[in-house]
């Protein structure tokens, strides 16, 4: 993959990046968002998550986000679904890729999903073969690859059997998040020379917080590993609720300057980009941008 200069961003802000926020957004603004990070030309976008508003109120108007949510030529829109129940519903809505999530901690497992690693996992296996009777890509999910808020530094070894069962259980991609935005390069190598000895390079994708301003140090490291794929969410927005401390993703913006700073193309129009951040100034004010942070941080 050394001769590819292609990248692809997956947009996860209206996602990853609204669910934790108090003050309940409209569907027609999610709607609005989704239709103008479409325009910016991301053509994959997790739009929402099929899971119960009891415990995530923000994606409460799932079934409407994924109906109304703008469809075009090369877009994939996606759902994150934590059981059969989720996917059954996201597939009804439209939904065009799904999905799941596990961890690579024990204890984060059982805080976010309150089950072990083993029964997350065999909760995936009825969503799967809904996938693949619908021919619908799936995605899964490492969180805590580098970093739990309970265990501290997670071993290499354990992201790697993680990715390895999802992989077998038919995965067609595995996103390895460093869910607190604590890892440095050296250890984003040696958790992806794990995993890459297991999963080819071109199923995986990288999904990084930019908590300890490290984020794009660690893309580099990856694309040294020829991964392509990499997530980010407008404005840097997101955070986890079982990760106390972790700062929003990785910038869409920053990302995309990042990649095409080393010759990558992803596709993304950078003005058009900027009108779906303005956009989000004004539906969450008091979400900084993220490169505003990395500012005030240097």
């Amino acid at each position: 993959m050394e001769g590819d200069r292609t990248a692809i961003i997956v947009e996860v802000g209206p996602r990853d990046g609204l669910q934790n926020e108090k003050a309940i957004i409209s569907t027609e603004d999610k709607l609005q968002l989704i239709a103008m990070l479409a325009e910016a030309g991301l053509s994959r976008i997790e739009a929402t998550a099929f899971v119960s508003p009891k415990w995530v109120p923000q994606m409460a108007d799932h079934d409407a986000v994924m109906r109304g949510a703008a469809r075009g030529p090369g877009l994939r829109l996606s759902a994150l679904v934590p059981n059969e129940k989720g996917a059954v519903s996201a597939i009804a809505a439209g939904a065009q890729e799904l999905a799941v999530f596990a961890s690579a901690s024990e204890s984060f497992a059982r805080h976010n999903t309150n089950c072990t690693i083993a029964e997350s996992i065999a909760r995936f296996e009825p969503v799967l073969r809904l996938a693949e009777a619908h021919t619908l890509p799936v995605r899964g999910y490492i969180s805590c690859a580098t970093d739990c808020p309970y265990e501290g530094e997670i071993e290499p070894s354990a992201v790697r059997a993680v990715a390895e069962r999802l992989l077998d259980l038919g995965c067609g991609e595995i996103a390895v998040a460093d869910t607190l935005g604590r890892a440095r390069p050296e250890r984003v190598e040696r958790m992806l020379d794990a995993v890459t000895a297991a999963v080819p390079a071109d199923r995986l994708a990288c999904h990084f917080h930019d908590t300890s301003g490290m984020a794009l140090a660690n893309i580099d490291v990856a694309l040294g590993f020829g991964i392509r794929i990499f997530d980010g969410a407008v404005g840097g927005l997101g955070g986890c609720p079982y990760a106390p401390g972790a700062a929003g993703n990785l910038d869409t913006a920053r990302l995309a300057a990042h990649l095409a700073s080393r010759d990558y193309g992803t596709g993304v129009d950078i003005d058009r980009l900027a009108s779906a951040e303005r956009f989000i100034r004004r539906i969450v004010p008091r979400q900084p941008l993220a490169r505003d942070s990395a500012e005030a941080r240097a």
